[in-house]
């Protein structure tokens, strides 16, 4: 009697790469599912043509702007990430690469499975529901990437990025509008890139695998209920069971409100935290500290990563090739083992970025590299004094910049602990503490000097990397690491939260390892695989605890 008092059997927080793909796979299950998603729906019709539309491009909607993109500064970190109905989907760079086989051997999950054999055809399934192809549209940027490769010696690693795009076949133009070519007709129509460079500000011409043209639309239209501009702020078990066994209340609030919040009340028989790293671990936070899931484990926060990033570039003032065509991020190159640098862009007239930019300047952290970035503005200006403004000045940025994306496949890791910042005593908040992480990586800046002299550009890097010391990153991974034990991690091997029945974390903070590469196929690979334990609605297992299932399991060893 009580499962049919409950208004779902699963409620998902959060609609990105974990999320979208656990509400695909539920519904498909035949279980009765809702997502709750704090940012907006966007379609093409109300995506913004430029970034300069602040409002519409940045997240922040206590000062009333209500876009998909935001950047949260924190001691170590700028982290980039997007806030959408389909998550950092709209705004990413739909690069979806397969990470080295070392990382499964590496980090707290590295005994928990054999991960090299089960993860397999989590991510071929993964690559075929976001329409992964190699790229074939290659813009003045990537042509720019291969001779600069060739120069420095190794061109021969130059690749071609595998994509989340629906592209024309080679020769044919872009901008054909098609019936679905991905689902036998169950998915929407789509219509071929033009490769206008403008992915991450959102595709206004429908040729982008966003999450909400392939898992999420596939759940939605089998029955998942997406309620969107919706934060949840409250999960506790029901009916005086600490463990969750008789399910959960998920309360929510409108996330864009200023006054009317609109508070609602869900119940559930299981939830699911995807609410991307950051996200996760804030909420979770929260939880525990209010005592609604006191029994999260004291790991939370722990092995924060992200890919050992640097954004560099060059900037060519007056480039007779407009450097922002082609695919978001159409190629790269592996500078040594550790070290690979894919080229990226925005669309021609989204300059907001070009504030941030600056010259590159060499000298260890701190005062002394303040003094030397002076220095070298200074120099420049009095040697090249119109070059040098034109540089700097953001208008024209996208169309006359090469961005690089330097990633290393480094272990390192910081923590993020709930607290008050001291200018900022009236509210907790998420605060990262730990080893600084590198923002001066020799071999990148090397590389963005010959790409430079190769262009006749200026080599550039961002201003809060000179200024602060501090790189910015799209790509922060871990804090509620998948291990053993609660005495380890957060999350056992299925992503089922220790200490609680039916509670999953399924999104990048479960990841345990530095990838090296973009996390989003790795998230929906590792979201696919615990999915895939969740037997079918009606077979009576869904709702077992970590502890039952792992002593079914054992004692199914024993019989075999």
């Amino acid at each position: 009697m009580q499962e049919a008092k409950l208004d779902f059997d699963f409620i998902v927080i959060g609609s990105g790469f974990g999320g979208s793909v656990t509400a695909h796979r539920l519904t498909e299950k035949g279980y009765r599912v809702a997502v709750m998603e704090m940012g907006r729906r966007w379609t093409p019709e109300n995506l913004p043509a430029t970034n300069w539309l602040l409002w519409r491009w940045i997240w922040r909607p206590r000062l009333g702007l209500r876009g998909f993109f935001n950047m949260e500064p924190f001691r170590h970190a700028v982290i980039l990430h997007g806030c959408a109905v389909g998550g950092g989907s709209i705004t990413y760079a739909n690069t979806l690469l397969v990470p080295r086989d070392s990382v499964w051997e590496n980090g707290s999950w590295a005994e928990l499975a054999d991960w090299k054999t089960e993860i397999r055809p989590h991510f071929e399934t993964a690559l075929r529901m976001l329409g992964v192809a190699e790229n074939r549209i290659l813009g003045p940027a990537d042509h720019i990437l291969k001779r600069a490769a060739d120069a420095a010696g190794v061109g021969h690693t130059f690749y071609r990025t595998q994509v989340a795009v629906f592209e024309a076949p080679e020769g044919e133009p872009g901008g054909k509008t098609c019936p679905d070519p991905y689902f036998g007709g169950d998915g929407p129509e789509r219509t071929t890139c033009i490769g206008c460079g403008g992915c991450m500000v959102g595709c206004r011409y429908n040729a982008k695998n966003t999450l909400d043209k392939n898992y999420l639309y596939l759940a939605e239209k089998h029955g998942a209920r997406v309620f969107a501009e919706t934060r949840v702020v409250d999960v506790a078990p029901l009916n005086g069971k600490p463990d969750g066994s008789e399910g959960y209340e998920v309360r929510t609030e409108k996330s864009t409100a200023w006054i009317r919040r609109e508070p609602q009340r869900f119940t559930c028989r299981a939830v699911v935290f995807a609410a991307s790293a950051l996200g996760t671990m804030d909420l979770l936070f929260r939880l525990k500290q209010k005592g609604s899931l006191p029994a999260i484990s004291d790991q939370l926060g722990n092995r924060v990563r992200t890919n050992a990033e640097s954004l560099i570039g060059v900037r060519v003032p007056r480039s007779r090739e407009d450097l922002s065509k082609g695919i978001a991020i159409g190629s790269g190159i592996y500078i040594d083992q550790d070290t690979h640098i894919e080229a990226v862009r925005y669309p021609e007239g989204s300059d907001a970025m070009g504030l941030l930019a600056t010259p590159l300047t060499g000298g260890r952290p701190g005062w002394m590299r303040i003094l030397f970035w002076l220095l070298t503005i200074g120099g420049a200006l009095l040697r090249h004094p119109l070059h040098t403004v034109r540089c700097l000045h953001p208008f024209g940025w996208a169309r006359e910049s090469l961005i690089l994306l330097c990633m290393q496949a480094l272990d390192g890791h910081i923590d993020m602990r709930l607290g008050r910042p001291w200018f900022w005593p009236f509210r907790k908040t998420l605060m990262s503490r730990g080893k600084k992480i590198p923002t001066f990586i020799p071999q990148a800046n090397d590389f963005a000097a010959k790409v430079a002299k190769l262009t006749g550009g200026t080599p550039m890097s961002m201003l809060t990397e000179i200024l602060f010391d501090v790189p910015g990153t799209a790509h922060i991974l871990g804090g509620c690491p998948m291990a053993d034990s609660p005495e380890h991690g957060v999350v056992d091997h299925r992503n089922r939260v220790f200490g609680y029945r039916n509670l999953y974390v399924c999104d990048g903070s479960v990841l345990a390892a530095n990838l090296g590469v973009n996390p989003s196929l790795t998230i929906c690979a590792v979201t696919e695989r615990a999915m895939s334990f969740v037997p079918e609605a009606g077979e009576g297992g869904a709702f077992f605890t970590a502890e039952t299932q792992r002593r079914r399991e054992e004692e199914a060893k024993d019989k075999a």
